[in-house]
């Protein structure tokens, strides 16, 4: 009965390894899973992020080529008034 005993137990090492290793590739697929979600995740916030600030690279395009006519204005109308301040010295 004894050797039946070891011999039962001998035939059931294979099965508890496997088992081990089974319940260990589940715990890593979970991990993984999880990861996997947390990198979908954030690759959606960095997305949102990648947009907002396309759209505020172009809004700062815009506002550049205002300000940049504004100060061509700003000088045409310095040399405008330099020259009108110039005529009336002049009188």
């Amino acid at each position: 009965m004894a050797k039946q005993a070891v011999a039962s137990r001998t035939d059931l090492d294979p099965i508890d390894r496997l088992e081990e290793k089974v319940k260990l590739l589940v715990s890593v697929v979970a991990q993984l899973r999880r990861e996997h979600a947390k990198v979908l995740d954030d690759n959606s916030r960095l997305m949102h992020e990648l947009d907002n600030m396309r759209a505020r690279l172009a809004e700062n395009e815009v506002t550049g080529s205002e300000l940049t006519a504004l100060r061509e204005e700003r000088d045409l109308i310095r040399v405008r008034v330099s020259e009108m301040l110039e005529q009336l010295e002049a009188i």
